[in-house]
């Protein structure tokens, strides 16, 4: 039953329990009722995808133990009311199927769409119902049953008919990378392109979207052999190198080496550590995006300032127009990217 109470934020504020003043990202607790506000939507939620930082820590902290990290995501949900790492400090995204619209709505959405959620779970509230039953705790990936709250403000797509339910969200979760490097490389007059991390999610759909955009050169950098020969066999880079991106100066001379320094270094692994290393790889005047929910923010900041790097860093904040249509369009393309996909599904 719609609330009829005609207070709402289109931001979510009105949803925060504590702390006072505070937007629903940095809220500590969020209010997960059922009943709507007029701009609010009811998704009954199908599959989570958790940030891939966030998945990494949570199963490294328990070794691999899927059960323990099964607790632990029931217990951030419980507490807090979203799926908030409080480690991380991010969340991931869901896909559902619409299950209530409140009146004054702008989304556009109606009952019975199946959509994703542009917007981060870790501002959404969130219900789960099933106790995350069928899942195994060892994978991004979490079949749920609950519901979850999005706000005037939130941002959904439908799902492509055309994809499994699983390729969507996966795409979809990491589609503000590709269409931020496109921008970036469109300020550049056929510029070398560094991917770090290019065989994962977000470094495929970069380093594709890098060279349909006019890169000169796209730089795959992957942690061992294993991704190199994945990539390799993707062909969506010129060049694959192995470098640990956590090693400033192995980075720095394997992306040398391979026909840099890059113009634009597109950061997309899920391990801290990575910002000085991208800022060396960088030429002078050039760009680094760091779409990693691992980079730290003031690392970056003083280690240019400590290598007297003139470089720009963008954070990639994971929403750019159109970028869930990019994105998908990409894959659709791309059979490379299509193929890195659905192997690590």
């Amino acid at each position: 039953m719609t609330s009829v109470q005609t207070a709402a934020d289109p931001v979510g504020s009105h949803r925060v329990l504590a702390p006072a003043g505070a937007l629903p990202q940095t809220a500590e607790r969020l209010d997960t009722r059922a009943d709507l506000w007029p701009d609010e939507v009811r998704v009954r939620v199908e599959r989570l995808n958790l940030d891939a930082a966030s998945y990494r820590q949570l199963a490294e902290k328990h070794h691999g133990d899927g059960a323990a990290v099964r607790a632990e995501v029931l217990a951030i949900v419980r507490e807090r009311g979203k799926m908030h790492n409080p480690v991380t400090g991010s969340g991931g995204m869901l896909i559902g199927t619409v299950e209530e619209v409140g009146p004054a709505s702008p989304l556009g959405l109606r009952v019975g769409d199946r959509v994703a959620t542009l917007v981060s779970l870790t501002l959404t509230p969130l219900v789960i119902e099933d106790g995350l039953q069928s899942w195994d705790g060892g994978s991004e990936q979490v079949p749920a049953d609950g519901y979850a709250i999005l706000f005037g403000r939130s941002i959904a797509a439908p799902l492509p008919a055309d994809l499994p339910a699983e390729l969507g969200l996966a795409v979809m979760d990491v589609c503000g990378a590709p269409a931020l490097t496109r921008r970036v490389v469109d300020g550049y007059a056929q510029p070398v392109v560094a991917v770090i991390g290019g065989a994962g999610k977000s470094g495929a759909l970069s380093l594709a979207a890098a060279r349909r955009a006019g890169a000169a050169r796209t730089i795959g950098v992957v942690p061992h052999e294993a991704e190199a020969a994945l990539l390799r066999d993707a062909g969506l880079a010129d060049e694959v190198v192995v470098a640990d991106a956590r090693d400033p100066l192995a980075l720095h001379d394997a992306v040398r080496a391979a026909g840099g320094p890059a113009d634009v270094t597109v950061v997309c692994v899920d391990v801290p550590g990575c910002e000085p290393g991208a800022i060396l790889a960088t030429a002078a005047r050039g760009t680094v995006v760091f779409f990693s929910m691992a980079t730290s923010f003031s690392a970056a900041a003083l280690g240019a300032e400590g290598l007297a790097a003139d470089v720009q860093m963008l954070i990639g904040n994971g929403y750019v127009p159109g970028h869930a249509d990019y994105a998908l369009e990409l894959v659709r393309g791309n059979a490379g990217v299509r193929g890195l996909f659905e192997r690590r599904l």
